[in-house]
């Protein structure tokens, strides 16, 4: 499902015009990029976790050039669903 479906979903359902719909769910995109970017993570109960995770440091391979190179520790987003959202998707 895509962005645009996902709009027209909320604004069949709701009634809602799709453009005030498009803008809710933009700034609902934005507030959780900036809250990661702030190294915060987002909890939404009953459907899942945004949560900042840190990789630390690593040694991997180039095999194409068959040399070892260095990954450093870095920060990666994931998302953790509720049990609650599982649940729904196990069924």
């Amino acid at each position: 499902m895509t962005k645009a479906e996902i709009v027209t979903e909320i604004s069949r359902s709701t009634g809602l015009e799709k453009g005030a719909v498009l803008e809710v769910v933009e700034k609902f995109m934005e507030v959780v990029k900036d809250t990661m970017a702030g190294d915060e993570n987002v909890y939404l109960r009953g459907f899942g976790s945004f949560v900042v995770k840190t990789r630390k440091e690593k040694t991997a391979r180039n095999i194409s050039k068959n040399t070892t190179i260095i990954i450093p520790e870095h920060k990666v987003p994931t998302f953790k669903p509720s049990r609650v959202f599982l649940d729904e998707v196990e069924k």
